[in-house]
């Protein structure tokens, strides 16, 4: 019914406005509530390590500091080559990265791939404090194997780049690889989200770019130049950002396919840059500064 004293086409106006006022509200309500569904997407299937067939690889347990007993698998490395800490993005679990796995043995650099907490069958619920913990649990693990800080890599893929840039900021390692990485979550929610108060409602930050200055380390940022999931002007903010920062761009390279680009060999000509270099006081590398493109 019009209301008392408004013209009709009046009453219809506001009640339109209530309408679209009340879906706005439901869908900001529906980000709030499953924001963590949005961000996490784990795969519950445990992986079989013995599907990846690499001679070595083994699956451990990994214990966190809140009690929890994370899955992971290691490889040692070949003679004193660099051992990865490889922490994955969003999506599925370790036990998808196969093909990466064999590219690491190939090249004989160990590697731990920690298995987040509700990833894989492992128990918890992720979050960013939570994930924060696995990785800490990682790191803790490769020194707990006598593994020199010096020859540690921190290599964060999408999502674990920012779980990468917080630890490396914290403790000194031997590298770190940043893998099309975001400058925040906030940041890229805001441009997919444009019409949501993202500062709001947004639980899991990860701000990457805010821990960039700390870090001490020489860092390696990959970036995909048709890279539809995290734009690739954050890799670029992330690099500028780096006190000891190289970048490598992939021009033609898409989110989830730099393998294809290259990008092995690119990070392992970083690390005979700056892994391998002699005669300093700490082990520790020293900065260089390279930029390269490929197509």
């Amino acid at each position: 019914m019009p209301s008392p004293g408004l013209p009709a086409w009046a009453s219809v106006l506001l009640a339109l406005a209530a309408g679209l006022a009340a879906l706005y509200g439901i869908v900001i309500a529906s980000l709030f509530l499953l924001q963590r569904q949005i961000l996490f997407r784990p795969a519950q299937d445990r992986p079989d390590v013995a599907r990846v067939d690499v001679a070595g690889l083994e699956e451990v347990a990994l214990p966190t500091a809140n009690g929890l007993r994370l899955l992971a698998w290691f490889l040692p490395p070949r003679g004193e080559a660099p051992v990865l800490l490889f922490l994955h993005g969003n999506g599925g679990h370790i036990g998808h990265r196969t093909e990466r796995i064999r590219r690491f043995a190939a090249q004989g650099w160990g590697v731990l791939l920690v298995e987040y907490r509700g990833y894989g069958g492992t128990p918890g619920t992720p979050s960013e404090a939570g994930l924060r913990l696995d990785a800490a649990a990682g790191l803790a693990a490769l020194r707990g194997h006598g593994i020199a800080d010096g020859r540690i890599v921190l290599w964060g893929e999408s999502l674990g780049s920012g779980l990468a840039t917080w630890l490396a900021a914290r403790e000194r390692v031997g590298a770190v690889v940043l893998e099309t990485p975001y400058t925040s979550i906030a940041a890229v929610a805001k441009r997919r989200y444009p019409f949501a108060p993202v500062d709001a409602l947004l639980r899991d930050r990860f701000d990457s770019l805010v821990h960039m200055p700390a870090i001490r380390s020489p860092v390696l940022v990959l970036v995909a130049g048709r890279d539809v999931i995290v734009p690739p002007d954050m890799g670029h903010a992330i690099h500028a950002a780096a006190p000891d920062g190289e970048l490598w761009v992939a021009e033609q390279g898409g989110h989830t396919d730099l393998m294809q680009h290259g990008s092995i060999e690119a990070v392992a000509g970083f690390l005979r840059r700056r892994l391998l270099a002699v005669g300093q006081a700490d082990g520790l590398p020293r900065p260089a500064g390279v930029a390269t493109t490929v197509p």
